[in-house]
């Protein structure tokens, strides 16, 4: 509960900036958030729910993968430019939602101008249009001009997790010379045949192409980065070396603990698409601290991560609690997973509260996974059930069977698929 006040908190301060005198708004900085607690507990999905709501551009990385400066590996730099990247694709998808209406139309008429050519009149044309929103026509072969080298639907690159390397580079100048492969008014273009549902992605791709304006999205995506953007930093304890043994290739963990500085407090990196200033990014960092306490991290990193928030591990109540209370939880998707069998699946509440106090057992006795334990064990129970669903459905159907075939969980089947996980959690405490 604390993690989401201050996950809450920190996003409605956000809000409130943007409302502020704009003399002072400059001076607001985010707070940023560090979170300690046990894996599983709901660190990461706490940042990826505040991003999915908000629709901001997010990005998860680990702390671990990134080396300090002038050692082999990813720089911390990356983690903004991977960020500009999400944004990209953020922004050009509100884009191509609001063309789409006009997209459709475009499609449809120029679709229905192949296959009854422009002078028809306007009873065939309706007819033929009525026809193709049928899909009647899908599978009508028709012929049209696409740029060279185009046909995959991809078009001009507008983002993504690649670097500029010295061949994108070559291969974005090649894209923009008039006349090169994609290039702007003299694209060479050829003529391809191909069917009415082939080739309407492709006619979508170049009507988006024409109406949404590469600097217009670079421009929205990097304000949205500066303003909006967060990132959540996972692992963080991995890179903190305990007090007592601070040495060796202990070095280039705190290398990256010194790099993260800049980032963190406020600076300006480059980017492809252009310098992003990181002042108003909020950034969450979080780690299980089981080796280490947050006070080993650099004095100035704790700093710059003022507000510190514990997450317990979960108890059988919390996980009865995920496994019920959540809109898509994870037994009314194993539900609908068989559905499409034939199949009517149900628990019992005796049942499921059960799984909860397994799932809490051998999280106790073995490794503590947090909510990771209730995949574990749930998959466990409806194994038999997934495996065996054709056949039993094919023989109820036989039988003279009605409707879906109706199979309920309750505890002795629980206990039935789960006595050998428990049985091999009794014998681990004995391997040494």
């Amino acid at each position: 509960a604390d993690a989401k006040r201050a996950c809450a908190v920190a996003l409605r301060n956000r809000w409130r900036r943007h409302r502020v005198d704009p003399s002072l708004r400059d001076e607001i900085v985010p707070k940023n958030i560090l979170m300690i607690g046990p894996t599983g507990c709901g660190k990461t999905e706490i940042a990826r729910r505040l991003a999915k709501i908000t629709d901001s551009p997010f990005v998860k990385v680990e702390a671990t993968k990134f080396t300090e400066v002038g050692f082999h590996g990813r720089d911390v730099d990356q983690i903004i430019k991977d960020l500009v990247d999400n944004a990209m694709h953020l922004t050009k998808t509100k884009l191509r939602q609001r063309f789409e209406k006009e997209v459709n139309e475009v499609v449809e008429n120029k679709i229905v101008d192949f296959m009854c050519g422009e002078t028809s009149g306007d009873v065939t044309r309706d007819a033929f249009l009525q026809m193709y929103r049928d899909g009647a026509l899908d599978h009508r072969v028709i012929e049209l001009e696409l740029p060279e080298g185009g046909g995959e639907g991809k078009g001009m690159e507008l983002g993504g997790s690649n670097q500029m390397t010295p061949e994108r580079v070559v291969i974005q100048l090649e894209k923009l010379i008039p006349g090169g492969r994609l290039g702007g008014r003299g694209a060479r273009m050829t003529k391809k045949r191909m069917t009415v549902r082939e080739c309407r992605p492709l006619i979508e791709e170049m009507e988006y192409e024409r109406l949404i304006n590469s600097d217009v999205v670079v421009k929205e995506a990097l304000k949205a980065v500066e303003n909006d953007g967060i990132v959540f930093l996972d692992e963080i304890d991995k890179i903190v070396s305990s007090s007592d043994h601070r040495h060796g290739a202990d070095a280039s963990s705190e290398g990256v603990q010194r790099d993260l500085l800049p980032i963190i407090e406020g600076s300006v990196v480059a980017t492809k698409h252009g310098n992003v200033n990181t002042d108003q990014i909020l950034f969450i960092a979080s780690g299980a601290f089981h080796q280490c306490k947050p006070s080993d991290m650099l004095a100035e990193l704790q700093g710059r991560l003022p507000i510190k928030v514990e997450l317990k591990g979960l108890t059988a109540d919390d996980l009865l609690r995920i496994l019920t209370e959540p809109e898509a939880n994870v037994l009314k998707q194993q539900r609908a997973l068989l559905e499409t069998e034939g199949v009517e699946l149900s628990f019992t509440d005796e049942a499921v509260r059960h799984v909860a106090n397994l799932s809490a057992e051998v999280n106790r006795t073995v490794d503590n996974i947090g909510a990771r334990r209730l995949h574990t064990v749930l998959e466990k129970i409806v194994e038999e059930v997934s495996f065996h669903a054709p056949e039993k459905v094919a023989t109820y159907r036989e039988t003279g069977g009605i409707g879906p075939l109706k199979i309920v969980i309750d505890v002795p089947e629980v206990d039935g698929a789960i006595g050998e996980l428990m049985q091999k959690t009794d014998l681990s405490k004995f391997v040494l």
